[in-house]
C-alpha cells in the first residue's frame, strides 16, 4: 500500500532541511578557523620535517670544499630505423 505524501509532512521535511543548513552554516563558521589553523600548523610541521631531513642529509655526507662527481647512467637511446620511413617536404610560402 502506498503512502501519500501530506502538506504537513512536507513541510516538516523542508523546515528540516533549512535547520540542518543554517545549522551547518553556523558550524563552520565556528569551527573552520580552528581547523585550518590546525591544518597549516600540521603542513608546516610536515614541510620543516622534510626540510630538515633533506638538509641533515646533505650536511653528513660532504663537508665544505669537497667536490663529488656524479656519473650520468649509460644509457642507449638508439632509435629503432625501422619504425618508418621519412617522408621529405618543402614549405610553401
Amino acid at each position: 500500500m502506498l503512502q501519500e505524501a501530506s502538506l504537513h509532512g512536507l513541510i516538516r521535511v523542508l523546515l528540516l532541511l533549512v535547520l540542518v543548513y543554517y545549522g551547518v552554516k553556523v558550524l563552520s563558521r565556528l569551527f573552520a578557523p580552528a581547523i585550518l589553523r590546525y591544518v597549516t600548523k600540521k603542513t608546516g610541521q610536515h614541510f620543516e620535517k622534510q626540510f630538515n631531513s633533506k638538509r641533515k642529509y646533505s650536511r653528513s655526507s660532504k663537508k665544505e670544499g669537497d667536490i663529488t662527481i656524479d656519473k650520468m647512467p649509460n644509457t642507449n637511446n638508439h632509435s629503432n630505423k625501422d619504425v618508418g620511413e621519412y617522408v621529405d617536404y618543402e614549405e610553401i610560402d
